[in-house]
């Protein structure tokens, strides 16, 4: 499979402004292609990989690399993903029913059926397994480093920076040097985004996953040169495993072939 003339060929709906369009529209003149085949827009791995992007930023644009991302749900759900994440509506198209992921034979998640149950609530029953590590290799310890901090990841709040995080009062960065000092990814720091990405999701849900049937779908990375050349990928097999190094999830564009 020609994964670059698949993606160059397949038209979905864009955020923006609702349009159908091929999902390279706009970028094929950039140095570099950057393809993302996100879950569930409100998927834990989804919010955090654009917050990474977004941390990056900058990074990303003096290397000339133009970003497209697809995403399981409509355009409403797009809308909320992004007004929460920052990630521009007109990188993000949505594909209602995941037919692209299955195109690219992207890893569907764990499957089991139960007689009786319909595909959606099957689809929830997964997904509480996979979140307990079954079917889902890895996700346990990504949780657990996210409590405990990790000495290979940089600091992820700024010290003047307040999170609001529900149940939780607002944190500043600051406090967070308590835990273990700072200029690294300090004990409970991780966990808090991630809480409060939980809290959005959970608190405008039905906006969020439209349909849950898709719920288990995980996703994967796709770089291109400029000439449609795959250089890069990675294919996620896990639940909070969208990159092959969760430390530093952009570790892959430093790379020196790249």
């Amino acid at each position: 499979m020609n994964i670059y003339n698949l993606l160059r060929q397949t038209e979905r709906q864009l955020v923006s402004d609702g349009a159908i369009l091929p999902i390279l529209s706009s970028c094929e003149s950039s140095s570099k292609q950057l393809v993302l085949l996100l879950p569930q827009l409100g998927d834990f791995d989804s919010l955090e990989y654009a917050w990474w992007l977004r941390r990056e930023a900058q990074r990303l644009e003096v290397g000339g690399i133009a970003i497209r991302a697809v995403g399981i749900g409509d355009r409403s759900c797009g809308e909320r993903f992004c007004n929460y994440t920052g990630f521009p509506t007109e990188w993000l198209f949505v594909d209602s029913t995941a037919e692209l992921h299955q195109k690219l034979d992207l890893y569907p998640g764990l499957c089991l059926k139960i007689p009786g149950f319909s595909p959606a609530t099957n689809a929830y029953f997964n997904l509480l397994l996979m979140c307990a590590g079954i079917g889902s290799p890895g996700t346990l310890a990504e949780v657990f480093r996210g409590y405990r901090g990790d000495a290979r990841a940089p600091q992820l709040i700024d010290d003047s920076q307040t999170i609001q995080a529900f149940p939780l009062p607002p944190l500043k960065g600051s406090t967070f040097r308590w835990a273990g000092g700072k200029g690294f990814q300090r004990p409970f720091e991780l966990a808090t985004l991630r809480l409060r990405n939980m809290t959005e999701v959970l608190s405008n849900w039905k906006t969020y996953v439209p349909n849950a049937a898709y719920l288990t779908q995980r996703g994967a990375t796709f770089l291109f040169n400029d000439r449609g050349d795959l250089i890069y990928e990675h294919r996620d097999r896990a639940i909070l495993g969208f990159a092959a190094d969760m430390s530093n999830p952009l570790s892959f564009l430093s790379d020196s072939k790249i």
